[in-house]
This record gives structure tokens, C-alpha cells and sequence, in this order.
């Protein structure tokens, strides 16, 4: 997630050199051409650049709505996913006596090993090594790991309930909480692979670069130097708006514009050893860049 910072210019410029270049090469040579004598003899009245523009920009403020909305709701989510980690552990500790304090560190681990698994297989990356490491020491394999691993919570609150270490109506709460860390992650699940429409990208892509091929027709010959930077600037800043939408659309993709998942997991870390008293706690690692992950 991009930070209230200086951010790096060059990553924006990176994500459209490519277009940049043709742009600019484009109006160079339009530039060149108008020097021409049989050249200068065509051109389009202003209106007509007037009115692609204005679908590209009608189109361009609905696709980065959508981008923010998919962007915002994926914040939201993991905005829930903090308070219910930290709801779920308040209740598990207040209802599961001290003489079973095995119990509730075994379910506060997992708990964060949880968070840290979800975060890392939505962005689709080799889970980290103290993830591996606690697989591997319970034994838990699956397809969906994090997943597996709110299974395992619901065994333990069942095998409470069954104990008779809590009541029902205490059984009950804490699955309501699961429940709702259930419901996150299949918001993010959904999130993550619903695809932006395809076609809708084509249509306002391809409208940005007929808007920036007429362009250069519909405006004043006499001036070849602004022609030539209008020709570049305006389509150039088309083209960033919706760069922007592209890259926003999709939240969990690991890149600067992501959800913070890593930065909130390590958050829930903290405050659920705090929670069940542990002493040697992490300290938040201090990010000097102008993103978090």
C-alpha cells in the first residue's frame, strides 16, 4: 500500500514506458509531417477530438471507481480480519480456564500463523518459513491451507465443548467469530479471482489511442512545438489515469499498490502475544520506503 510519502516518480514511469514511447515518437513524426506542404492540407475540426476525448474520460472515471471500490473493499476485509483475530483470542482466553494455557498459546500460534498463510496465498507466493515450519510440525496438508487451519480452530472449540471446559453458549460465540474470519476470507478468495472484464480494458484502451491519433488533426498547425507536446501530454496523462486503475484493480497481486497484508499480519502478531502475555514480542520491522506490503 503506497504510504502518505515522497513516492518514486520512476515506478509510474516504468509501468507506462512502453506507451510513452510510442506517444512520443508518434507526435514527433506528426510534428515532422506537418511541415509538409501536401500534409498541412488535412485536418479535423476540434469537435471531433472533443468528443472521443470526453468518452475516454466518461469511461476512464468509471473504470477507476470500480478499480478503487475492488481496492477499498479488499482493505475493508482485512480491516475485519484484525478486529476478529483480536476478538476471536479475547474470547478464547476469557473462556478456556488458565490451567489449559497450552491450549490457548497453541490456538493464539495458529491463529497468526493463519493470517500470515491467507495473506501469502492470495498473493500467490512460497509460504514463509515459519509458516513451513508449523505446517510441517502439525502435519497439516491441504489445498487451501488457511483453510485447514480454521478447521483446526473449530476441532479445538468442539473438543472444548465436548470436555465440557466450555459451555454451549460460549461454543457458540466463538464460532460466530470464526465464522466471520470464514466470511473474510472467502470475500478475499472472491476478490482475487473475479477478473476485471477483459473487453471493457480493450474498449478504453483502444479509445484512448484513436483520441491520441486524431488529436494531432484538430489542432492549430501554425504552433508546431505545442502541437507536439499537447499530442504527447494529454494522451500521456489518459493513459496514466487508467495504468492506475489496472494496477489498483487487483489488490492482492504483491505490488507497492497491494493491501498491507504482510504489515497487518505482523500487526495482529503483536497484539495477540500481548494478549496471552509473552514476553520476547517482535517489534514491527521500521519501513523507510514509500510503500508497505
Amino acid at each position: 500500500m503506497l504510504l502518505n510519502r515522497k513516492i518514486s516518480i520512476w515506478y509510474f514511469v516504468n509501468e507506462i514506458k512502453s506507451q510513452l514511447i510510442l506517444i512520443c515518437v508518434f507526435a514527433v513524426s506528426i510534428g515532422l509531417l506537418d511541415m509538409q506542404p501536401t500534409f498541412k492540407k488535412v485536418s479535423l475540426p476540434l469537435s471531433v477530438p472533443a468528443l472521443v476525448g470526453t468518452a475516454v474520460s466518461i469511461l476512464l472515471a468509471f473504470r477507476t471507481a470500480q478499480s478503487y471500490e475492488r481496492w477499498w473493499e479488499a482493505r475493508t476485509v482485512w480491516g475485519a480480519i484484525v478486529n476478529d483475530s483480536r476478538t476471536l483470542l479475547r474470547q478464547f482466553i476469557q473462556f478456556v480456564p488458565e490451567s489449559r494455557l497450552y491450549q490457548i498459546k497453541e490456538f493464539a500460534d495458529r491463529q497468526i500463523v493463519w493470517t500470515y498463510a491467507l495473506g501469502e496465498s492470495l498473493r500467490r507466493q512460497e509460504f514463509s518459513p515459519s509458516v513451513l515450519a508449523y505446517l510441517n510440525i502439525y502435519q497439516i496438508m491441504a489445498v487451501n491451507i488457511p483453510n485447514a487451519l480454521l478447521d483446526k480452530h473449530s476441532e479445538t472449540i468442539k473438543q472444548l465443548a465436548s470436555e465440557g471446559v466450555i459451555t454451549d453458549i460460549k461454543q457458540v460465540q466463538l464460532n460466530e467469530t470464526l465464522a466471520r474470519l470464514c466470511d473474510s476470507m472467502g470475500k478475499c478468495e472472491r476478490i482475487k479471482n473475479t477478473v476485471f472484464p477483459r473487453s471493457y480494458s480493450l474498449l478504453v484502451h483502444m479509445l484512448i489511442y484513436v483520441f491520441a491519433a486524431i488529436l494531432p488533426f484538430g489542432l492549430e498547425d501554425s504552433q508546431l512545438t505545442v502541437e507536439i507536446v499537447m499530442t504527447i501530454l494529454i494522451p500521456t496523462l489518459f493513459i496514466v489515469i487508467e495504468k492506475t486503475a489496472i494496477i489498483m484493480q487487483d489488490p492482492f497481486e504483491n505490488t507497492p499498490v497491494d493491501t498491507p497484508m504482510t504489515s497487518l499480519a505482523q500487526t495482529i502478531e503483536i497484539n495477540i502475544l500481548e494478549m496471552i502475555g509473552e514476553k520476547d514480542i517482535p517489534l514491527k520491522p521500521k519501513n523507510d520506503s514509500y510503500f508497505e506490503m
